[in-house]
């Protein structure tokens, strides 16, 4: 007898520290630094565990005081984390942020080389508990660190394709990772396997070599990859989504920024929610409130009462 998955979605990715330096300060003449938790992967499951989804998160970290400050972060909300590889030696990923004000862009310094998930394969995951899920979600952030990080999320699509998971997809292109040409190389076969892609029109050019107007960069990305899906954002124009009914389009409303990272991860998570709930159109709508409200309070993980954003909680939508 078939028995239902254990989770509603299942990820993978690096956790992190960020350390971000006071608004108005360069990182070069900073004296002190705010520090807080962070992962992409891990962001998205911990929102949806907060709307009432059971999540999990895996990935490799060190064992020690700083791994267990990324853990809590996530626990603290309800994230499962058995399936998490721990090592003895080795350091925890960290980024470093310049907050930036106008005409001067944010900027994000990277220090995450020689980290134990970078050097953690295949082998070393329990795949059986990863894809005992309904959803894998996958960011090309992962794909971009090594070759094995590389080989990790590839298999986890493939091997979600074999046993029926549903794969999820999110570009999330760093320029500063990798380049365009390899991210293609390497994304384009699981994009194509994926039921739900997010892409940027700004990804759609640097990755995937789709231009032109928003609205047509979404309808050619679901041409070109088969999706039954595909969200697309472009700043404060959109988001869109292309599906099996065409294309709906939506209105951005600007809010002040106290703290952009982990918005567009709460808008893909509050997205996906949707989709769990059989009306991704309405997961739009909800992962706009989502990023509306991260982008406003400070933090990588969007910490809310679903009631705040009045997003209905669980598998269902009580309308």
């Amino acid at each position: 007898m078939m028995t239902d998955p254990s989770f509603d979605l299942s990820t993978i990715g690096e956790g992190q520290i960020r350390l971000t330096v006071n608004r108005g300060e360069r990182l070069m003449s900073a004296r002190s630094v705010r520090m807080n938790p962070a992962c992409s992967e891990a962001n998205v499951a911990g929102l949806l565990s907060q709307l009432g989804r059971n999540t999990q998160w895996s990935s490799s970290l060190p064992e020690g005081d700083l791994g267990e400050y990324v853990l809590s972060e996530y626990r603290s909300v309800g994230v499962h984390m058995d399936g998490m590889v721990r090592k003895p030696g080795g350091r925890m990923a960290l980024y470093f942020m310049e907050p930036g004000e106008a005409p001067m862009p944010a900027n994000v310094i990277y220090d995450r080389e020689w980290t134990p998930f970078r050097a953690t394969g295949i082998e070393e995951y329990d795949w059986d508990r990863i894809l005992d899920a309904k959803v894998i979600f996958l960011t090309g952030i992962t794909a971009a660190l090594t070759d094995t990080t590389a080989q990790v999320v590839r298999y986890a699509a493939d091997e979600a394709a074999k046993r029926g998971v549903d794969i999820i997809l999110d570009v999330n292109f760093r320029s500063k990772l990798w380049d365009g040409e390899h991210a293609c190389k390497v994304l384009e076969p699981i994009a194509r396997m994926s039921r739900v892609l997010f892409c940027s029109v700004a990804d759609a050019s640097k990755v995937f070599g789709i231009t032109g107007p928003a609205k047509e960069v979404c309808e050619r990305l679901r041409e070109r990859f088969g999706n039954e899906y595909v969200i697309s954002t472009n700043h404060l124009d959109g988001p869109y989504l292309c599906g099996p009914q065409g294309v709906n389009s939506y209105v951005t409303t600007p809010v002040p920024v106290v703290d952009r990272p982990g918005a567009g991860d709460a808008f893909v998570s509050a997205t996906i929610h949707g989709f769990l709930s059989g009306d991704i159109s309405e997961g739009v709508t909800w992962g706009q409130k989502a990023s509306e409200f991260a982008i406003t309070h400070m933090g990588d993980l969007t910490r809310i009462r679903p009631d705040e954003l009045h997003i209905p909680l669980g598998a269902d939508i009580n309308r």
